[in-house]
């Protein structure tokens, strides 16, 4: 009797070992469905659109465990809160999701159970979402193979669930609009945003110079300071982009902006407009400000200055399964491994409270990112 309990007593490790709660380890599709036919999957939904201190409310749905065979069953890990979340629940945003829809167009989560026909991605494989619209603030989901794509899983859990959005922006902007060499300078505005911050990163790790405007605030020289040590040549002020002095420091650069990156729209485009150099491109990604863009006669006349639009969504449609996209996540990891990149500075907060994650994320001047944690071990 003692030779047979030890004998079953590793299945039994074995099976405790495969039940939610461990899934992220060892589970696999068979397993699950033995030791349990769905999973409680607590998501944030909207049923209509508006304020998102108001629409958003938590449910609990059954996730079942036995997946179609082109299927994958994900544990989700992280998500963050990102500005096209909030202008997704508004119903300002481009794109507006049937209702009613879980939250969240970027996140990361570990595969822990698939179909017999996926044959590309194993249990303990990290995933993110090949689409905007696909619903991350949940902590279980079910979703054909083709909606995600396997991303590193030796890199930290924050830095790959804010992989998909404003990395990508700003290497894709950096790359694909103007020809830039070592030394070529770039202009932006909103350099503090997410995407700024990666911009800083990528042109310290490209050799080329970045000049930063940020709006006027309190704590203007610690955020000179936090951006400076990321890698910013040059941070100026608003404010400051309107004065004297800011004509003869741009005077003083042994050339001018190639490339401009606005977010903003507004004044702050127009004055980042005037200091672009002749043929230069200006490439808005945001409008944070709600104003629109006024294009000053002589930057297009005179200095045959360029507009163009770069929107992350569109991008990954057209490179959805190409070597482009793979080269540049592959480049992306290989950096943060390497600690040349870098996330913004962020706040984590368990699902639950995702109200106070919403609530902070819509105040001004917050400097860090708020992410969702589905996973409690990883707070």
């Amino acid at each position: 009797m003692a030779s047979l309990v030890r004998s079953w007593k590793p299945l039994w490790a074995k099976l405790f070992s495969q039940w939610p709660g461990h899934l992220s380890q060892t589970a696999n599709t068979s397993c699950l469905q033995r030791c349990a036919s769905s999973l409680t999957s607590h998501q944030i939904i909207y049923k209509k659109f508006g304020d998102p201190r108001q629409v958003l409310e938590k449910t609990e749905v059954q996730v079942q465990t036995s997946v179609q065979k082109d299927e994958v069953l994900i544990k989700m890990l992280m998500a963050p809160v990102n500005p096209s979340d909030i202008n997704m629940i508004e119903g300002t945003y481009f794109i507006r999701p049937p209702l009613p829809a879980v939250v969240g167009n970027e996140g990361v989560g570990e595969i822990i159970g698939k179909g017999e026909a996926v044959s590309d991605l194993n249990i303990g494989d990290w995933v993110i979402p090949a689409d905007s619209g696909w619903g991350t603030w949940r902590s279980y989901a079910v979703a054909p193979r083709s909606t995600v794509f396997k991303v590193a899983n030796d890199i930290p859990v924050d830095s790959a669930a804010t992989l998909l959005v404003n990395p990508p922006t700003a290497y894709r902007m950096l790359k694909d609009y103007v020809d830039l060499n070592p030394g070529d300078i770039v202009i932006q505005n909103g350099a503090n945003s997410a995407v700024g911050q990666c911009v800083i990163q990528l042109a310290k790790h490209w050799n080329f110079t970045t000049i930063n405007m940020v709006r006027d605030r309190p704590d203007i020289d610690q955020l000179i300071h936090y951006l400076t040590d990321l890698g910013a040549d040059h941070v100026v002020t608003e404010k400051f982009c309107r004065s004297p002095e800011m004509k003869d420091f741009m005077k003083s650069l042994p050339s001018q902006p190639k490339l401009g990156l606005n977010c903003v729209g507004g004044s702050s485009s127009t004055e980042m407009l005037r200091y672009l150099g002749q043929g230069a491109k200006m490439i808005t990604y945001g409008g944070m400000s709600r104003k629109p863009i006024v294009v000053p006669t002589g930057a297009l006349l005179f200095k045959e200055i360029k507009l163009e639009g770069y929107w992350n969504t569109e991008w990954n449609k057209r490179n959805r399964d190409s070597q482009v996209r793979d080269d540049m996540y592959r480049d992306l990891c290989q950096m943060i491994r390497d600690k040349h990149f870098k996330n913004p500075v962020s706040d984590n907060i368990p699902l639950d409270q995702y109200d106070k994650a919403v609530a902070e994320s819509l105040e001004s001047f917050k400097g860090t990112k708020k992410i969702l944690v589905m996973d409690r071990n990883l707070l």
